[in-house]
């Protein structure tokens, strides 16, 4: 039976973060668990790649069906292998506001508002502008400004500022506000996930690809080691020093409820022997519920499906494998904004994506011709949904449960973004295209709008809450991450966030895993 200090479950986002870190003392041994594979290919490293990545990336979740979308089955990508969804993602660079990390230390997460978390992101950053106040420059994730951005990304731009909406050349400096184009986690013109930034080679780094964790071991109330399945192999490892479970938002509370730890009753029913009896597993869910609308343009500056824009692709191809250059460093959300839809808010509620592409249900359609689409997504949602368990089978994968707009507040939100989204488009440089509208509706109407956005709305990828932190003993974990009720356990990635950011949230993972391998310092320490 192997034995390590630390076992960490889960390659991505935040997991590559506590272990790198973790394993940057060479007298500690840390075991890195992952279910995928490495992701070393260059699928995943060409930025544009994100409609081919190989399938195996993605866990590829479907939520149970959703009433506030008029009944649809939601679409929930989530990256498998190491790096987790940020091997997948559109590789943008944001942090949230201010405001949000205030927020959770006056909900009783002690040592998380934003002057304490501020450093870390420093420390994990390393921004190719340099550091300064707000961004480090040293840091194992690198960010960049995009090089080639797509002119009607630009146009985008220009017309929210003939808005008077206001421009930021920063969505982390001192005003979040404002639109312009987004800064990137790539390096030399390929993705840079958090396994590149932090998974370097140490002797005392164990990185096991392909396993399938099984449930955490607690002995006497602590947890002392992993079951898990390679390939049908089944084995447990020892942990000396205790576990931090990183499967995110979905996964955490996953493995937690299959090792025992979760709703009582939920657990009997799908035959579960109960651990410890916590309700607050699984709930909490929030998401940030996004709409995406298309234009179609004759222009071909846009991506598109045509023979010219088949042969443009096949030139950046060649020309990004052997330079690592040109438009297929593109993250496709490469402009984007946030807004304030009413007066008085504390932070903007709206957030902006503006892709120079025609999208339809994620990407996984084709559409013929060239144009753009532009997202909306409400920041702060009200909206709480669940993960359960569908079985006791550790493959099995979870019932996830968003409960898109069952709060009223965020479809009024919403609508407001869309109606401002249409404001845009209308106004030059973004309408000197002659976008052609591909989903008409009455702008105006809310009934026939609120029709429209609950048959096309879904998720823009940035699941939380599901392992609330909190200062209150029903909390999952406490603000040093430590699972409440079982000792060596700590859960770090975006699951233990007790409010959702405003703003994506890949970097806020990243700096709740470099907060975690602190806490674990001191505590084994």
């Amino acid at each position: 039976m192997q034995e390590f200090d630390v076992i960490v479950i889960g390659g991505g986002s935040a997991g590559s973060a506590v272990a790198g870190r973790l394993s940057e003392d060479p007298r500690r041994t840390v075991c890195l668990l992952e279910a995928g594979g490495t992701n070393d290919n260059f699928r995943i490293k060409t930025p544009a790649f994100l409609a081919f990545l190989p399938k195996g990336a993605n866990w590829a979740f479907d939520t149970v069906p959703q009433k506030g979308l008029n009944g649809r089955i939601g679409y929930q990508p989530r990256g498998r292998g190491l790096g987790g969804s940020s091997a997948i993602n559109a590789m943008l660079y944001i942090r949230g506001n201010k405001f949000d990390y205030d927020q959770w230390a006056s909900l009783g997460c002690t040592g998380w508002s934003y002057d304490d978390v501020l450093p870390y992101f420093k420390r994990s950053e390393g921004n190719e502008r340099g550091g300064d106040e707000f961004h480090g420059a040293d840091g194992p994730l690198n960010v960049m400004d995009q090089r080639w951005p797509n002119p009607g990304s630009k146009a985008f731009v220009a017309s929210a500022e003939a808005l008077q909406l206001g421009t930021t050349p920063d969505f982390n400096g001192a005003n979040q506000d404002g639109f312009g184009l987004y800064q990137v986690t790539q390096k030399a013109g390929e993705r840079w996930s958090s396994a590149r930034a932090y998974l370097s080679d140490k002797p005392n780094l164990s990185v096991r690809t392909g396993a399938l964790v099984e449930r955490i071991v607690v002995e006497n109330g602590r947890a002392t080691g992993v079951a898990v399945s390679f390939g049908g192999r089944r084995e447990v490892l020892r942990a000396r020093g205790g576990v931090v479970l990183s499967a995110g938002a979905f996964g955490s509370p996953h493995i937690l409820m299959l090792s025992g730890i979760g709703p009582a009753a939920h657990l009997k029913d799908r035959g579960v022997d109960v651990v410890l009896d916590k309700p607050a597993v699984g709930e909490d869910l929030q998401d940030h519920i996004d709409y995406v609308h298309g234009w179609k343009t004759q222009s071909t500056d846009f991506f598109g499906d045509s023979l010219a824009g088949s042969l443009r692709m096949v030139k950046a191809f060649i020309e990004h494998r052997r330079k690592r250059t040109g438009i297929l460093t593109t993250p496709f959300a490469e402009s984007g904004g946030f807004w304030r839809s009413e007066p008085g808010l504390p932070a903007a509620d709206i957030q902006y994506h503006f892709v120079p592409a025609m999208l339809e249900d994620h990407g996984r359609d084709k559409v013929k011709g060239h144009g753009f689409s532009i997202h909306a997504c409400v920041l702060r949602p009200e909206s709480r949904g669940t993960v359960r368990l569908a079985s006791s089978d550790p493959a099995a994968a979870p019932l996830i449960d968003p409960n898109f707009l069952s709060d009223d507040r965020d479809m009024a939100t919403l609508r407001r973004g869309v109606r401002m989204m249409h404001r845009i488009v209308e106004v030059a440089p973004l309408s000197n295209y002659q976008p052609e509208n591909r989903h008409p509706v009455n702008i105006d109407n809310d009934a026939e709008l609120d029709q429209l956005i609950r048959n096309r709305a879904d998720t823009v990828y940035h699941p939380v809450g599901t392992c609330r932190m909190g200062g209150d003993e029903a909390s999952v974990v406490d603000p040093t991450l430590k699972a409440r009720g079982i000792d060596g356990l700590w859960v770090a990635d975006a699951s233990i966030m007790p409010r959702l950011v405003s703003g994506n949230t890949n970097a806020p993972s990243i700096m709740i895993g470099e907060r975690c391998a602190d806490f674990v310092k001191s505590a084994l320490a």
